[in-house]
């Protein structure tokens, strides 16, 4: 290989090193708040026995009651990690509300649902208030088999449950790629005796007792939230775990970052053609 040769493919390599890699996803929720179950601003009350899968925790405030049982994480009061938690719980409000305006589909998620073949598909809704309840009966969320299906609710207000109200998520496969998120620019009341997904409230998250979230979490921006008798575990999604987070393909519920970082092979390779340029230059110096 001549010199006129080796300094023509230098352009080359100095492309392959320094490109940026292929566009990552990072999920809504940071890793902190992903850890958490349930975690409040002003405290979590809590009528016991709550059964929690995940931390539990409050921050500024260091109230969290008692009367749990942990399948796992621990209480966290005011500790590093719940304050780390609800800072990123205001990024992961502004991230899943910067989707809008989505889908507006009115206050009701049964009349969306009865006038769309019985469920709803994964997407971005927005869902005005209702003096009575946004939902009265069973919800289905269909994935439609695809187990990267995000679904962003929006709630311009409050979100209310019946005490007869279901949440089902269906037609996920694994169901280990899939994001659920409810944003609440109010209260949440859950009174039905299960939901899915990830509850991301302005103010105070509350049910009327013995709710069961098996993959999701209650967060509270700004109040509490208050627990009688529940279950709430971010573990027990199908096959998977991580409460419904995992929804971070690009396109479908992350954020992408392109990484400038060159690769260690593409170094490997410029470094490579550098010293072959350098002994290649001098030993034309020699002869």
């Amino acid at each position: 290989m001549n010199l006129l040769k080796l300094t023509s493919a230098l352009p080359m390599f100095v492309a392959l090193a320094f490109s940026a890699s292929p566009a990552m996803a990072i999920p809504i929720l940071g890793p902190d708040l992903a850890s958490f179950a349930v975690l409040g601003a002003s405290g979590v009350t809590n009528v016991p026995t709550s059964t929690i899968g995940g931390n539990l925790g409050s921050a500024p405030n260091a109230s969290v009651g008692g009367g749990y049982v942990f399948s796992s994480g621990s209480l966290q009061a005011n500790t590093a990690l719940a304050q780390a938690a609800q800072l990123q719980l205001d990024a992961a409000i502004v991230a899943v509300n910067a989707s809008e305006p989505g889908t507006d589909i009115g206050s009701s998620l049964d009349d969306w649902q009865a006038g769309n073949d019985g469920y709803i598909a994964p997407g971005t809704y927005t869902v005005g208030a209702d003096p009575t309840a946004n939902l009265m009966n069973e919800l289905f969320l269909n994935g439609l088999g695809d187990n990267t299906a995000v679904w962003k609710f929006i709630f311009t207000s409050t979100l209310v449950t019946s005490a007869i109200s279901n949440v089902t998520v269906q037609n996920v496969g694994s169901g280990e790629n899939v994001g659920i998120y409810w944003t609440v620019a109010s209260a949440a009341t859950l009174n039905g005796p299960t939901f899915a997904g990830n509850v991301l409230a302005h103010d105070l998250i509350s049910s009327d007792g013995d709710l069961t979230i098996t993959c999701g979490r209650l967060l509270s921006a700004t109040t509490q939230v208050t627990l009688i008798q529940d279950s709430i575990s971010i573990s027990g999604c199908q096959n998977a775990s991580g409460g419904y987070d995992q929804g971070v393909d690009i396109g479908s519920g992350g954020e992408n970052v392109v990484s400038a970082v060159p690769a260690p092979a593409a170094i490997w390779l410029f470094g490579t053609a550098l010293v072959g340029f350098a002994g290649m230059s001098g030993r034309r110096k020699v002869t």
